[in-house]
């Protein structure tokens, strides 16, 4: 669902003693965004391209840290949000469909999405299913064929943990393909969509199942190639060049939205603080760029409305996981 930019009110402001100049409510003295997985993947890139454009834009005191957390499919980040640093003003951490994902298949054990603040999006990114440069595969559909043929014969790659967003892209594009039991479809998990590739690329791996734009720097190498991106039609600029699953008559769709979450005692002044400037770093021409550089779609939210989108979203995961066997 592409959703347009939805702006929070203006923070707080006060009259200084004397005088009429506004008064921030709350600046942070550091910055911090933690990413779930290993440099190179999804929720790296969200961390590293937020914080530079936040920085450029002066959104941001100085240079935000960056910190690579991964284990768990972002399970090792969230408990250390919750039971470690559940009161940080300064934190921000990297999220995406594939947390709403793993909340949804209750695989934090002891963890809720309600432990947790959701404060916005910066847009989706599409699904991608490629292979090596060298592959004899070229089309979803072959790869698809192959799979029914042996299903032992080709093993996927992603950064989710089995059972997460990246893993529930491929079962339900075999399921629209006519695989009768998605359960024979082979998937590794990887700490990231980086390392994955790396394994495709080393033989490991027949195919890899990721997003486009964790995906985009090895197809701009020559390293692997996109056999289907799913997205409702194809996307624009130099990424038209890559055909939809469902052009190739399997209607397959998923979408990654890419955002973040708080810690879940953080204040009102630093949630608004932060609600505003993901908001405001999103209006931007610079973000703009970004998103149309990486093949993200249209996506931003903040606030509330992000907050009922993610339950939402936690909601529609969990019918599916259930649909196809994935949970109780």
């Amino acid at each position: 669902m592409i959703r347009k930019v939805t702006l929070v009110p203006m923070l707080a402001v006060g009259l200084l003693a004397g005088g009429i100049a506004p008064a921030v409510a709350f600046e942070p003295e550091k910055t911090e965004c933690i990413a779930p997985a290993n440099p190179g993947g999804g929720w790296d890139f969200t961390c590293r391209q937020f914080g530079k454009v936040a920085q450029d834009l002066g959104l941001i005191p100085g240079t935000m840290q960056v910190v690579n957390l991964s284990g768990g499919g972002g399970g090792v980040a969230f408990a250390e949000v919750v039971n470690k640093r559940k009161d940080s003003n300064d934190l921000v951490v990297a999220a995406s469909t594939a947390t709403a994902t793993r909340l949804a298949q209750n695989a934090y054990p002891g963890n809720t999405a309600d432990q947790v603040r959701w404060l916005g999006s910066v847009g989706a990114d599409y699904g991608v299913i490629a292979v090596a440069a060298d592959s004899e595969i070229e089309t979803l559909p072959q790869l698809m064929e192959q799979i029914k043929a042996d299903p032992r014969s080709v093993s996927f790659g992603g950064g989710s943990a089995v059972g997460g967003w990246d893993h529930l892209k491929i079962l339900l594009t075999a399921d629209k393909a006519g695989i009768e039991d998605v359960r024979t479809v082979k998937y590794i998990a990887f700490a990231g969509g980086g390392e994955a590739i790396t394994q495709l690329l080393a033989g490991s791996l027949q195919a890899y199942t990721g997003d486009l734009s964790e995906a985009k720097g090895f197809v701009d190498s020559g390293d692997i190639k996109v056999i289907a991106v799913l997205s409702p039609e194809r996307l624009e600029g130099e990424f038209s060049k890559f055909p939809t699953a469902k052009e190739q008559g399997i209607e397959a769709v998923g979408a990654n939205w890419r955002g973040f979450y708080a810690p879940g005692g953080m204040s009102e002044d630093a949630y608004d603080y932060w609600s505003k400037t993901i908001a405001d770093l999103y209006a931007s021409d610079e973000w703009q760029q970004v998103m149309e550089t990486n093949g993200l779609a249209p996506l931003g939210m903040t606030g509330d409305e992000f907050q009922t989108y993610v339950q939402a979203s936690i909601t529609e995961i969990a019918d599916l996981s259930r649909e196809i066997g994935l949970i109780q």
